[in-house]
């Protein structure tokens, strides 16, 4: 009897074709079923296989306990690593790889768009005043301090050192080797002795328990006067009301955002207003840059051929770390 393999992630009829390829060569025949992750219920995962991309976990709890294989298009899992969401014998597989480029791109716009105090700039053009806003930062020759040097943390850390940081400090789960680009390397139990040299700081933590505001008041008082913060990783990293304490009250000179807490974040919160402040929706990653989806699609053709036929697949998720 052949598998079934449910793709709940967006794929058009030419990556369709390749993904139905690398199943075609196993040991065992698959049937695969497209269908929208929003238009899934928990009877369309009976019978299934092989769920491909991210639908609630609720549903998956309910009818997906007989999924052998669950192959995310999100980096992070956390969500998926709760007991009782699978069962033990689901194999979970990530997309970690697949969205470096664009999110630290996205990182690279939000840290120009501060440092060239391009926030306020906007503001101006848009009550059509011509007015120099006044000192500007530098990349070059700036010390960065990234937290979290996987797949996103690394290529924000290489291209901030391509642009001429004197120094880039790279915070990390476990201790490994360090990469050519990062001139120190640190585990994360060193992280307050090494935050208050930085000019940027950037995270790209996952949500787990140990980071839930790792980036409390005290911790943002440490970071120097007028530094800058990003977020990208999840909003949990932070506690939003110390964040408000210190860029009202001056002590950073700003922050990007791509997650916050809570999201969506509430149109009455005070982040929305202050002019130090850039915020954009949980967009880095997604699919709105083509070649991301492409990465996706590629892992997957991977893993599917590896599970088709009877090998070990990639991007295995820890669940204990959710990553």
């Amino acid at each position: 009897m052949a598998k079934q393999v449910l793709v709940v992630m967006p794929m058009n009829e030419r990556q369709r074709a390749y993904l139905e390829k690398q199943a075609s060569s196993g040991c065992f025949d698959c049937t695969f079923k497209y269908m929208k992750s929003r238009e899934v219920t928990a009877e369309d995962l009976d019978g299934v296989s092989a769920l491909i991309g991210n639908l609630p976990p609720e549903i998956i709890e309910k009818s997906g306990k007989r999924l052998e294989w669950v192959q995310l298009n999100s980096a992070g899992a956390d969500m998926y690593v709760t007991p009782g969401v699978l069962s033990d014998s689901t194999v979970l597989t990530n997309a970690a790889g697949a969205y470096g480029l664009s999110v630290s791109e996205h990182m690279l716009a939000l840290t120009f768009d501060l440092i060239r105090k391009f926030e306020i700039y906007h503001h101006n053009q848009e009550h059509h005043i011509w007015k120099d806003e006044g000192n500007i930062a530098s990349v070059e020759g700036a010390t960065v301090l990234v937290m979290g040097l996987g797949d996103i943390g690394g290529a924000y850390a290489r291209k901030m050192k391509a642009l001429g940081a004197a120094c880039v400090i790279g915070i990390r789960r476990t201790d490994r080797d360090r990469p050519s680009y990062v001139d120190e390397q640190y585990t994360m139990d060193r992280l307050d002795e090494v935050i208050g040299r930085a000019d940027i700081v950037a995270m790209v933590l996952p949500g787990e328990p140990e980071t839930r505001h790792i980036m409390n008041e005290d911790r943002l008082r440490a970071m120097k006067k007028g530094a800058y913060l990003i977020n990208v990783g999840r909003g949990s990293a932070i506690d939003p009301d110390a964040l408000k304490h210190v860029l009202t009250d001056g002590h950073l000179g700003g922050a990007g955002l791509d997650v916050t807490e809570p999201e969506p974040l509430p149109a009455d919160d005070l982040l929305w207003t202050l002019p130090n402040v850039i915020i954009t929706p949980h967009v880095a990653g997604q699919f709105n840059l083509p070649e991301t989806i492409e990465r996706i699609v590629r892992m997957t053709g991977e893993n599917m051929n590896a599970w088709a036929c009877g090998r070990k697949l990639k991007h295995i998720v820890n669940r204990k770390t959710g990553y």
